[in-house]
């Protein structure tokens, strides 16, 4: 689709696995029925957006497995963050977490991610789609948001932000934006996911408990943006595993009648009727976004407390990131 006229757009050449554009969701629409969606590694958008500087929530394009080829047909300012997709420009290596300046004409190419799952790129003043229910985001299953509610294809045209006369000025002031090593996920490094206890912990037999908690769990291939289904030890009920339907939301963990558990992710729905056996805690989603089918999880309890601490201890970083004159 050629979306609009203007010649401040990005046109993709080759679109990718899974490429889609993201945003912060869609809050405080789930009374109404309506999926969050959203970015799945949110940390991964908010730096991205950042470094561009935009607001942390602006529309990004996020992609899954296999990134996008990309011709921008206006001079702009890029960030990629998220797994590691070896981007070239115009056949040149480009860094990832950092501000790039990119030239009209110029081709931006996201190969195979050697690291991670998922990637996120973010150009200056944010992509330029309409937004449903007050969100950019592509939801996938319902067919609305993003450009047309699917995914992007073959000779796409998606309206970026015209920078006209701010160009040079953004460039100057963007021009140190980086993270710091130090402060870059690793996507290698597999460690155990927090998960909150509760709320159906008496539905389960006590040995199930146990074993939910000291076994592995391998991520299905039937896995997606709704949740990831996960293959392990039978975790059995005393009893029945439905229950009357219920709110669920990102990072709900369901375990249904067959006892393979499923982590619920950003476009599942807002209902549902099994047990749920924890939660995991808001600042390791983007840790599970990262993580691809075939991996193994463990799972680890913390409090309420403790998952509010990590909690806060993210939005301080993302406080001091925003203070800070450049990373």
């Amino acid at each position: 689709m050629r979306f609009g006229s203007g010649q401040a757009y990005l046109e993709v050449d080759r679109p990718g696995l899974l490429t889609t554009v993201q945003d912060g969701g869609r809050k405080n629409k789930q009374v109404y029925g309506v999926s969050l969606s959203g970015a799945m590694d949110r940390f991964a958008m908010r730096v991205a957006n950042l470094l561009v500087g935009n607001p942390e929530e602006a529309p990004v394009l996020e992609f899954t497995f296999t990134g996008p080829t990309l011709r921008f047909a206006c001079d702009q300012v890029i960030a990629i963050t998220g797994g590691d997709f070896t981007p070239m420009v115009d056949g040149r290596p480009v860094p990832q977490w950092q501000s790039l300046p990119i030239a009209a004409g110029s081709e931006l190419s996201l190969g195979r991610c050697r690291s991670g799952a998922r990637g996120y790129l973010a150009v200056a003043g944010g992509i330029q789609v309409p937004p449903v229910m007050g969100s950019a985001s592509t939801f996938l299953r319902g067919g609305y948001g993003g450009l047309e509610g699917r995914p992007l294809k073959a000779a796409d045209r998606l309206p970026v932000a015209d920078l006209g006369p701010m160009l040079n000025r953004l460039e100057r002031r963007l021009a140190r934006r980086r993270l710091a090593p130090w402060m870059i996920p690793d996507y290698g490094q597999l460690r155990p996911v927090r998960v909150i206890p509760g709320p159906h912990q008496e539905a389960f037999l006590p040995e199930a408990l146990e074993r939910f908690w000291t076994s592995g769990f391998r991520i299905s291939p039937a896995s997606d943006r709704m949740g990831y289904r996960l293959s392990g030890p039978v975790i059995k009920h005393r009893g029945r595993a439905d229950i009357l339907s219920t709110y669920i939301f990102p990072g709900a963990i369901q375990v249904p009648a067959d006892g393979q558990p499923i982590v619920l992710m950003a476009d599942c729905q807002v209902t549902g009727g099994y047990t749920v056996i924890g939660a995991v805690a808001g600042v390791d989603l983007p840790y599970l976004a990262q993580r691809k089918p075939g991996d193994v999880l463990h799972f680890r309890p913390v409090s309420v407390a403790e998952a509010q601490r990590l909690w806060r201890d993210q939005e301080a970083f993302f406080k001091r990131l925003r203070a800070a004159a450049c990373f």
